[in-house]
């Protein structure tokens, strides 16, 4: 009975109570031996441990569980976001790390500092948290593991460390089982999880349906592994019924594997499951080693959710003492062409090739190849004459004929250019035009044949001028049996961002893991995919809501590399035999700048389209890629996103409204704007009779006088959505 009392007490989350009348009661009854064995099993019950957030708002109760089985809850405001849920992991052929232990010590600390990122959506980030670090030991192999948590404002954060110490040294994990205990059947915004691709439509729906639309959620990738009926993938939005917005991803995600998330769809309990490797191992770790962060942002305003930089917080400051050669990018490119068939990435159109037996001077060129240089020109001029940074060029080297699902070893040497591409003529007329240009890896999955040639890549990148690399991993991984997601490849991602810093080269990577916050570390991660971007706009469409839906699942790791801008929505008009659609109206891809937030942003479309709406692509050419500050205005995933963001050094504020397919009417407050001053408002936005299927290119641009007492209200027709720039008046 008495056992019975206490592990009711510790379920709950409170210290393990039990009363002084009871226990002499019980002592009379059963006399001195019972009370020195009740005495005993209550001591071994570790107490509770309490902690709140810096504006009590948050509380975090850290448990020991009967077994000696780690657990921990979190409430918000009193309402329970998480209920009791276990922690811990399981081991490969040794004794797991899931229960027998004992709490043996409990650290706290307070923390606050304001930080400066290098690039980012805000000039100052604070840092501010209170921290538990509870240590255990497991009686049996006398081993430690200590979990530290740490309770910010707008939610917790917590990883497992493991101490060098003598039982345990190197050690496998066969799987991590940290719980996310939710208290109710939330609706859930979610992916099929897969250990190599996150390139699919967001489905919306309660948990309890996950199961149910699994299957027509997981549709056809170039690489994919799903694992579960009921798998998903991290960042994971949530709304709660009585209006919690919750959000659960990782941050510093190093030397680990991806985590995606296990559901018991009866219990409505969330599991981490790790991407194995081509063994099925979940992670390789010596001591004294951590996993990354687990996170858990929580408000009942969903705007706080997108505001949040607990995952950054989470991460390490740079590693680099000169970040004078990080700069965001706005750039233009040979690749939407490529994308909806117009051109082609490859020379010729030979295949079963192998690129050391091709003389490519004596090949018929298939005159469809669009990265040669006198085409290439013509977007530098562009770049040029529009103020915009860069130029990116995929397809400018040999090995595209035969590359794609062959899971071939050596197809690219990422050096030797197509005889239409000339190398040094371009860095000379792009460096007189102003204009820098992006290098592109295809590595086509094949990792090996990526490291062995990375140095004399960055090399050649150096020689010609060219700061940034788009990389890609399109395909199955080789060797075979890894994932995209897994331990090996998490480590390779980042051996090229630093090896990238050293030659001083900015790193765009598409068809990576998803980002974690890493960018503060590593501040010249200034791009990534991990996502449908735009390029499935020309693959069958994105779902008109996904844009209010990405800003709370993809872009809670980092910024997303987008490519918005696309003004002809008919992918007919460059491929006759291309019927899809781009679902926007050509007033929210204007929006899109300012709601999908990166550093590193690219105008789409082709130039000439753009000139033939040189009103409209003005916005593109004012928005900035760096700000000062960030405000959302109106939010709610899946249905309607409005940020306003201040440029980087100057008293400009952009902003950016896009909505679902329902359409909507958007009121505004210009508060945020300073006091003191006077702007124009110039507003591209949707006309009355715009929608995304029926008629995107209506929009109108129209100017108006405004201050910060200003109350806008403006229509977002179905999938649309509309851009704002605000000038200082007189400038």
């Amino acid at each position: 009975m008495l056992f019975d009392r206490i592990s009711r007490s510790a379920s709950s989350g409170n210290r393990p109570v039990v009363s002084s009348s009871w226990i002499s009661r019980s002592a009379r009854r059963s006399g001195r031996t019972m009370l020195v064995a009740c005495l005993s099993l209550l001591a071994g019950l570790a107490q509770a441990e309490d902690i709140q957030s810096p504006n009590k708002q948050f509380t975090l109760s850290v448990n020991v569980q009967e077994g000696g089985v780690p657990t921990y809850s979190l409430t918000y405001k009193g309402r329970p976001v998480l209920k009791t849920s276990r922690l811990g992991l399981d081991l490969k052929n040794t004794t797991s790390l899931t229960s027998g232990f004992t709490q043996t010590s409990a650290q706290r600390r307070s923390f606050d500092e304001t930080w400066q990122p290098v690039w980012g959506e805000v000039k100052n980030i604070r840092n501010h948290y209170n921290e538990l670090a509870v240590t255990l030991t497991q009686a049996q192999t006398n081993r430690v593991m200590r979990v530290r948590f740490r309770v910010f404002d707008d939610g917790l954060g917590f990883r497992y460390e493991f101490p060098q110490q003598k039982g345990l040294d190197y050690f496998t994990i066969k799987e991590e089982r940290t719980q996310f205990a939710l208290a109710g059947d939330h609706k859930a915004f979610w992916l099929p999880g897969d250990y190599d691709t996150q390139e699919y439509s967001t489905v919306t729906s309660n948990l309890s349906e996950i199961r149910g639309k699994m299957k027509a959620a997981t549709t056809p990738n170039a690489s994919q592994t799903p694992f579960s009926a009921t798998g998903v993938q991290t960042p994971l939005m949530l709304k709660s019924k009585d209006g919690l917005y919750i959000n659960i991803h990782e941050a510093a995600l190093i030397d680990y594997s991806a985590m995606h998330l296990e559901l018991d769809d009866k219990n409505f309990v969330l599991e981490s499951h790790l991407t194995p490797d081509a063994v099925g191992d979940k992670g390789l770790l010596q001591t004294p080693a951590n996993s990354p962060w687990r996170t858990v942002i929580v408000s009942d305003r969903a705007g706080d959710i997108l505001e949040s930089k607990l995952v950054l917080n989470l991460n390490e400051p740079t590693k680099f003492k000169d970040v004078s050669w990080i700069k965001p990018v706005k750039y233009v490119g040979v690749w939407w062409e490529m994308i909806t068939g117009k051109s082609t990435w490859s020379y010729t159109n030979q295949e079963n090739i192998k690129l050391d037996s091709i003389d490519y001077s004596k090949v018929k060129p298939n005159g469809t190849h669009g990265a040669n240089t006198a085409h290439v020109k013509e977007y530098i001029d562009f770049a040029s004459k529009h103020g915009f940074d860069a130029v990116l060029v995929e397809g400018w080297n040999t090995g595209w004929e035969d590359w794609f699902g062959k899971h071939k070893d050596y197809v690219f040497d990422f050096v030797t250019p197509y005889p239409d591409f000339d190398v040094q003529e371009l860095q000379r007329y792009a460096a007189s035009k102003n204009v820098r240009m992006i290098m592109h890896h295809e590595t086509s999955g094949s990792i090996r044949n990526y490291e062995r040639h990375l140095d004399t890549a960055f090399q050649f990148m150096n020689k010609y001028g060219y700061n940034a690399v788009k990389t890609g991993y399109v395909g199955d991984i080789v060797p075979l049996g890894h994932h995209h997601y897994d331990q090996w490849m998490v480590d390779h991602y980042n051996y090229v961002l630093t090896k990238a810093a050293e030659h001083k080269i900015m790193v765009n990577g598409h068809e990576a893991v998803r980002p974690t916050g890493l960018a503060r570390t590593y501040p010249n991660l200034i791009g990534n995919e991990a996502a449908r971007g735009t390029e499935y706009e020309s693959f069958g469409g994105n779902n008109a809501d996904h844009t209010t839906i990405l800003p709370f699942t993809r872009l809670i790791g980092g910024p997303m590399d987008y490519t918005p801008g696309i003004f002809q929505t008919k992918i007919s008009a460059y491929n006759p035999s291309n019927t899809s659609f781009v679902h926007s109206t050509l007033a929210r891809q204007l929006a899109l700048y300012v709601t999908m937030y990166s550093p590193l942003q690219m105008a789409a479309d082709l130039p000439e389209t753009y000139n033939k709406h040189l009103e409209a692509f003005q916005f593109i050419k004012d928005v900035a890629v760096d700000w000062d500050d960030t405000k959302v205005l109106e939010a709610e995933p899946g249905d309607y996103i409005t940020y306003a963001r201040k440029a980087k050094g100057k008293n400009n504020w952009f902003v950016g409204s896009t909505c679902d397919e329902n359409g909507r009417t958007s009121k505004i407050n210009l508060s945020f704007l300073d006091p003191s001053k006077k702007y124009v408002a110039t507003i591209y936005a949707d006309k009355k009779d715009a929608h995304y299927e029926k008629n995107p290119q209506a929009y109108e641009i129209r100017k108006v006088n405004v201050t910060n007492k200003t109350k806008l209200t403006q229509y977002c027709a179905p999938g649309g959505g509309y851009a704002i720039s605000l000038m200082e008046a007189g400038r």
